[in-house]
């Protein structure tokens, strides 16, 4: 099986092909024998019908039997005949087998109408088909045997298997070839998209495969290989972007903080001074750890290797003490049954604190809805606030990394939202209210 494998395509098709062929030469031939044999047997049994009905009829005639080939009905050297009494012994036969009764006497009485044999007979060389048939004639049972040398048939079938065990090889070599030439051209399309992708993989992903105009499956292939091409595309620009802002987000914190610490080293400070220093830098270090740590999120999300733990938890409760810490700064409505849900609170925590931040300062101390609800095996967690909604244009990218449509945050927020509410088996939801004010939806398998 490993070698089958590691064998080039083209010659396992053609290996395939001439298997495929020389199954189906196997199978014509034993068909073209079998009926070929069925057909000369009953030939022979038509014959021999004919030649029995001959001899029966002229049974009760005062003219002579016609059994002797002398008569004209039969050849001595291809057929024969016999009349028995029912205790086996010869009324009358064909010169061929007058040396002793063709069926023995035991058999004659279940004879009944008609009856085929087929068995070797004492004076004929080869087997021989029988056809014997019971009448009476002058008050007496008797018996009709005819026959016929089944020679001519075993010699005709015995011709016919040498031609097939000379000409199926000769046919399966030429069906190979055949075979390896035209897959040699069908996999000709094949090897040229593979190297146009060979191509491409060396110079970039902007480039793309030549679709044949065959509308066939490697017009597909090739369609399909595009499409993967430009989500590859796509995939490395959101990469380098990401890498891009991620870098430009992480400098502006450092640069911060270097410029703080620099600044308490360029001279003596008093004690206030360098305490004002270390609070500033200690603000820059929080930015860093939390940027970095909602970095890690995403990293892991993208990867998808973003683990989970679930627990079993009171919706009503969970979503009040997500709410509390941020009552201070707005007035928080909660409604969620009191029923359980499996959940990974720290995930889901870390996505509804994103959520509850942009709604509170994005609501100018307006009220804030956080809502929950049961669908069936999913949970839907809405937050809304009164606030002036989302630009039209930065919903469809709402949960894009570094999507800040007001430019006082990193951008991240959503994105976690996001991560979070697939690593749940669900998705998250953006839009805006017809009153006015935004909607972020999670919808979460718990």
């Amino acid at each position: 099986m490993r070698i089958w494998t590691r064998a080039p395509l083209r010659l396992r098709l053609t290996l395939a092909f001439a298997v495929s062929m020389a199954i189906v030469l196997a199978a014509l031939g034993a068909f073209l024998h079998f009926r070929l044999s069925s057909e000369l047997l009953r030939s022979v049994d038509l014959e021999l019908r004919s030649r029995a009905g001959v001899i029966t009829s002229a049974l009760g005639e005062p003219a002579p039997v016609p059994i002797d080939s002398g008569r004209t009905v039969i050849d001595p050297d291809e057929a024969f005949a016999q009349i028995l009494n029912r205790d086996g012994r010869v009324l009358d036969a064909s010169r061929a087998v007058r040396g002793a009764p063709i069926l023995p006497a035991s058999m004659l009485r279940d004879i009944g109408s008609r009856t085929f044999l087929t068995r070797q007979v004492p004076g004929i060389g080869d087997k021989a088909r029988l056809l014997a048939v019971a009448t009476n004639t002058d008050g007496e049972r008797v018996v009709v045997v005819v026959g016929a040398n089944l020679g001519d048939r075993a010699e005709a079938l015995a011709r016919l298997q040498l031609l097939l065990v000379a000409g199926i090889p000769v046919a399966l070599l030429l069906a190979s070839v055949t075979g390896w030439f035209v897959a040699g051209a069908a996999l000709r399309p094949v090897e040229q998209i593979r190297g146009e992708a060979a191509a491409i993989s060396r110079s970039g992903p902007d480039r793309r495969l030549t679709v044949p105009e065959t509308g066939d499956e490697l017009a597909r292939l090739a369609e399909t290989l595009n499409a993967m091409l430009g989500r590859q595309q796509a995939a490395l620009e959101r990469e380098r972007r990401f890498v891009d802002e991620a870098s430009h987000e992480l400098r502006t914190p450092l640069a911060i903080l270097k410029a703080e610490l620099d600044l308490a080293m360029s001279r003596p400070r008093d004690r206030a001074e360098l305490a004002e220093t270390v609070r500033a830098a200690g603000a820059e270090t929080d930015r860093l750890v939390a940027l970095s740590e909602q970095l890690l999120v995403l990293a892991r999300s993208r990867s998808g290797h973003l683990p989970l733990h679930r627990e079993s938890v009171s919706l009503r409760e969970f979503l009040d003490r997500s709410a509390e810490p941020f009552r201070s700064r707005a007035a928080v409505e909660v409604r969620a049954p009191d029923e359980p849900a499996r959940v990974d609170q720290l995930r889901l925590r870390q996505a509804l604190d994103n959520l509850l931040d942009n709604a509170v300062r994005h609501a100018d101390g307006a009220p804030v809805t956080v809502a929950a609800e049961r669908d069936g095996a999913a949970v839907r967690i809405s937050v809304v606030d009164s606030g002036p909604g989302f630009p039209p244009a930065f919903v469809d990218r709402a949960f894009e990394p570094f999507a800040d449509h007001r430019g006082d945050g990193t951008g991240l927020g959503l994105a976690i939202v996001s991560a979070a509410a697939l690593a749940h088996g669900g998705h998250a939801e953006a839009r805006n209210e017809p009153g006015g004010g935004a909607r972020v939806t999670l919808v979460i398998r718990a």
